[in-house]
């Protein structure tokens, strides 16, 4: 089968072995799959990834020298069933899933397994067990937006969120713009975006954010703490602890960006007794100040990925319409522009998010 490639930093279009299905396995072929961020991190950071992935617990596989197959957020079609399945699914029936696949008691990743292709390629050999129907009517090219929009999900959820929380998004990417669409479900208000793309920024205001602040023109900690600060505030110390003051409301800010100082700056901008969920995956070591969280009382929270439930929940919500993730869908690329869609992503004003489809 032809897949897209990534070799020794490079990506190239190249034949690769068809899967062979283990027990409960079923060959599935990919319509179309995103390109995640993660992916670019990969590409360009290739020996930090793997190092940092190695010594944080293992839970990528790729390897320096070997070949993978990218393709993690991905929709797929039912060619056939494989030995020891149940045959839940028809040939042509279409499908996602979280990007994991079972061979015997194995669980394996999909999208940066060297063992695996990922959803850059033609072919997978999925679990049946793991698969998703799409639910009747739905945009076949939507369900490739699950898994990122998951994300948001996830983060939202390791929030805590309650309805007086006043929420900022910091990096409008995919992943803000998930984590956007999330506090938006849960009715929270305002949602504060900040990006220094107006694209981005744009495409905030669309998945439901009450405001988009460009950081280089207005600080987007002032309008989070002008949103929870009540007329009547007094900020000193002693009328905060001996109640002469009103409560501001509580504060709640995302991470999305992933790039070292974002954190300090938050750490920096954020109102007392915030709370911080850490959403951007930063593959670099990064400085922090502890005194700003130590005075502020601040509240710090990481997050990575989702769970199955919250994945079919976030499936739920793209197909009837509570989640719209079509003005996510910027682009469309067969296998042969995969590469310049690498590059083409790193230039926020022209793209969100490219789907590759490798029959195309």
């Amino acid at each position: 089968m032809r897949a897209a490639v990534f070799r020794q930093g490079q990506l190239f279009v190249d034949t690769v072995p068809d899967p062979v299905l283990a027990g409960g396995q079923v060959l599935v072929r990919t319509r179309a799959c995103g390109i995640c961020g993660s992916d670019l991190h990969a590409a360009k950071f290739t020996e930090a990834f793997i190092d940092v992935a190695r010594r944080s617990g293992g839970r990528y596989t790729m390897e320096l020298g070997r070949d993978v197959v990218f393709g993690h957020e991905f929709v797929a079609e039912v060619v056939r069933n494989g030995p020891g399945t149940e045959g839940r699914f028809r040939p042509g029936d279409l499908v996602t899933s979280m990007p994991l696949t079972i061979a015997g008691a194995a669980v394996h990743g999909v999208g940066y397994n060297p063992e695996i292709a990922g959803g850059f390629a033609e072919y997978m050999p999925l679990s049946e067990r793991m698969l998703l129907p799409l639910p009747q009517g739905m945009d076949p090219d939507h369900a490739a937006l699950v898994e990122p929009m998951a994300v948001g999900l996830h983060a939202v959820a390791y929030a805590r969120v309650t309805p007086e929380d006043a929420a900022l998004v910091v990096g409008c990417g995919p992943v803000g713009l998930a984590v956007v669409a999330a506090l938006k479900l849960k009715g929270i208000a305002p949602i504060i975006a900040a990006d220094f793309s107006p694209a981005r920024r744009a495409l905030a205001l669309r998945m439901g954010a009450d405001a988009a602040i460009d950081p280089a023109a207005a600080s987007p900690y002032a309008a989070l703490t002008e949103a929870v600060t009540p007329a009547g505030f007094d900020p000193g110390r002693y009328a905060q602890m001996f109640g002469a003051s009103p409560k501001r409301r509580p504060a709640l800010l995302f991470e999305c960006v992933g790039v070292p100082g974002v954190v300090q700056a938050m750490f920096e901008g954020a109102p007392p007794g915030a709370r911080i969920v850490v959403v951007g995956v930063c593959m670099e070591p990064d400085r922090i100040e502890p005194f700003f969280g130590i005075a502020k009382q601040l509240s710090v929270q990481f997050v990575l990925g989702y769970t199955a439930e919250e994945f079919a929940e976030t499936l739920g919500h793209i197909a009837a319409g509570r989640m719209d993730v079509a003005p996510l869908i910027t682009g469309r690329t067969g296998l042969a522009g995969v590469k310049q869609a690498f590059a083409d992503l790193a230039h926020p004003e022209t793209h969100a998010k490219i789907l590759v489809e490798p029959w195309r």
